[in-house]
């Protein structure tokens, strides 16, 4: 069977974001208010054949611990659902 697991990267909610405040500070001067936080991370998609959902949720668990994040300032969530298979 075939999934997607789509994947977001944020860093911790405890450690400063330089990117997330740049944008904030710009939404601002744009005249945007009530803007309290932005935060920015990667969304990264993942197409995956498995042999049950369980197994790809799994692989894709295995994936993030050991190659999308570094636990020391990220944190990881993903969703994960089947595709029908085209052919």
């Amino acid at each position: 069977m075939k999934f997607v697991a789509e994947i977001d990267v944020m860093p911790l909610d405890n450690l400063l974001d330089p990117q997330g405040k740049a944008v904030k500070h710009s939404l601002e001067d744009l005249g945007y208010e009530g803007i309290e936080d932005v935060r920015i991370g990667k969304h990264i998609v993942i197409t995956i054949e498995a042999e049950n959902i369980d197994h790809a949720r799994q692989i894709v668990d295995e994936i993030c611990r050991k190659v999308l994040y570094n636990p020391i300032v990220h944190k990881y969530s993903f969703d994960l659902y089947s595709i029908e298979q085209t052919k």
